[in-house]
């Protein structure tokens, strides 16, 4: 491996490695109240939580970050939007006004404060919740798999001179690079990774994925599928509570930094160490940093279908 490249002042984000306290809260079904000493606490504690990530983004003034970009970008929630706080659907806000939370024009005043209600809803994506609720059970109900190493970044990359990130050099040559691809077998789960190997990587993965495989093939312990479940939070915002965004973004972000971390792109300068997944030691590590993604997304998966079942009724 060549020497680190000089330190960038874009540095990594520094994210809770366990779950907060919020990931054990379990989404309520049935009607809620807040009294305004508890909703006001909730909303500062959860606030406090999704600054740091927004700001990141924030502060940089559109500088590229090759890592946390993509939770900005390849997921379409602005930064700003991260940080408007709802207590959820049908969780009344005692002695609050609809300004109070970071969605006013949805929340309604009722004659002790103000509430989301569920039937506000657009039935027009029902749909999309049923779809939703199908894809995440059949993800939830499927055994985690451990085999793939990350290997899905270096299949972007594989012999071809064109990257995503063209100012971040590559940890190896691209010959050793495309050696490491050749001396492991592909078998990514994730349609939305697989769709971006190269033409000469993507007849090697074990699966041909397409969209409509998605639900038949992602699986817990892909790194993507992880990162999704933030999707899965906004999609449905402002009904979603933001201390499940929270979850969820925190989570993603977590995941992200594997990702990158086990890619071939050398981010030292960027305080990254690398997961080298070309070596036993670091799959070993890759696989470590799964298992723990898996536990931590478990709660979040949950309280997903927990939220879209309880929108649908």
């Amino acid at each position: 491996m060549t020497p680190a490249p000089p330190a960038n002042k874009h540095r990594c984000l520094i994210l809770p490695q366990v779950p907060t306290q919020a990931s054990m809260v379990s989404v309520n079904p049935e009607q809620q109240t807040l009294d305004a000493p508890a909703w006001q606490a909730q909303r500062h504690a959860v606030l406090a939580r999704l600054r740091p990530i927004a700001a990141e983004r924030i502060e940089r003034h559109g500088t590229k970050h090759p890592v946390y970009d993509f939770l900005f970008e390849y997921y379409s929630f602005r930064a700003a939007h991260v940080l408007r706080w709802s207590a959820g659907v049908d969780v009344e806000l005692r002695d609050a006004l609809p300004a109070d939370t970071g969605w006013p024009t949805w929340y309604e005043r009722t004659p002790h404060g103000c509430v989301l209600r569920r039937e506000q809803f657009p039935e027009k994506r029902l749909p999309y919740l049923r779809w939703a609720i199908d894809y995440l059970e059949q993800v939830q109900q499927r055994a985690p798999h451990y085999g793939c190493f990350g290997l899905h970044e270096w299949a972007m990359v594989y012999r071809t001179p064109e990257r995503r990130h063209q100012r971040i050099p590559l940890r190896l040559s691209a010959e050793a690079t495309d050696r490491v691809v050749d001396q492991h077998r592909l078998c990514c789960t994730h349609y939305d990774a697989y769709r971006f190997f190269t033409p000469d990587a993507a007849p090697q993965n074990r699966q041909t994925l397409s969209h409509a495989t998605m639900p038949q093939f992602d699986q817990p312990a892909c790194i993507h599928a992880t990162m999704d479940l933030y999707k899965f939070a906004y999609k449905l915002a402002p009904f979603t509570p933001s201390w499940l965004l929270a979850d969820a973004l925190e989570l993603a972000a977590a995941a992200r930094t594997v990702d990158m971390r086990a890619s071939p792109y050398d981010l030292r300068a960027l305080g990254l160490e690398p997961i080298c997944i070309e070596m036993r030691t670091g799959r070993d590590e890759y696989v470590l940093e799964q298992k723990q993604l898996v536990e931590r997304a478990s709660p979040v998966r949950r309280n997903l279908l927990l939220l879209y079942r309880s929108i649908t009724g």
